[in-house]
């Protein structure tokens, strides 16, 4: 059984994933770790977004893994725990100008398919149900307003410690957006068989629910 979760950045699709994935007993994908992972080799080796044979050549030098330990995900960059660095702001604006790459799309689309083919699972990201997994047996398109995105995000930095600018932070998701909806390869974009769900009227809790119903009725 395979549920495919897409949407906008911001729209909560981790969150809800993780939650619905240990209720059903599901083992969560984390595509946009590994699409961040990507992103912060990238960054840190100081290759271009526009340097396709270096991006191509790059991914040929990176392996990436999730581990759960203590029921938290880690994330391991060529054999370097990254789970904290792979949140940075900067890093998920970057993952999606980065998704937008043929070599980097390949790299990851084999790794996911194999890993849905022989699990239960449950997979988040901008193209599953239109691309990675177009036969999954669940499709769910989950979106929410940008204000209410952004004010999430605002509030997940703020408790963090973290400066937090809410304008700024609303023009990044209008980026994100843009970027994600009109790349070349693989665009963001609702599948025809896919549930939608808006949650900027639902709690967590609610959205995680219906979700589940659509699985066990």
């Amino acid at each position: 059984m395979n549920i495919a979760i897409d949407g906008p950045a911001g729209a909560g699709k981790s969150t809800i994933a993780k939650l619905v994935a240990k209720k059903l007993g599901y083992i969560y994908v984390d595509t946009g770790a590994m699409y961040r992972s990507i992103a912060l080799y990238m960054i840190e080796n100081g290759i271009s977004q526009d340097d396709d044979t270096n991006i191509a050549s790059a991914c040929n030098k990176i392996s990436i893994r999730i581990a759960y330990e203590d029921d938290t995900q880690h994330v391991y960059l060529n054999n370097e725990d990254v789970s904290v660095k792979i949140r940075m702001e900067k890093v998920g604006n970057m993952a999606s100008v980065f998704a937008a790459k043929k070599a980097v799309r390949d790299k990851l689309l084999s790794l996911q398919r194999d890993i849905a083919a022989q699990n239960d699972c449950i997979m988040d990201g901008r193209d599953i149900g239109t691309h990675v997994l177009p036969n999954a047996e669940l499709k769910i398109y989950l979106t929410a307003s940008v204000d209410t995105r952004a004010m999430r995000r605002y509030k997940e930095l703020v408790e963090k410690g973290q400066d937090a600018n809410l304008e700024q932070i609303k023009e990044d998701i209008k980026q994100r957006d843009y970027q994600d909806m009109n790349r070349e390869i693989a665009p963001l974009k609702q599948a025809e068989d896919a549930v939608l769900l808006d949650s900027s009227n639902m709690t967590i809790d609610e959205v995680v629910a219906a979700i589940c119903e659509k699985v066990i009725g």
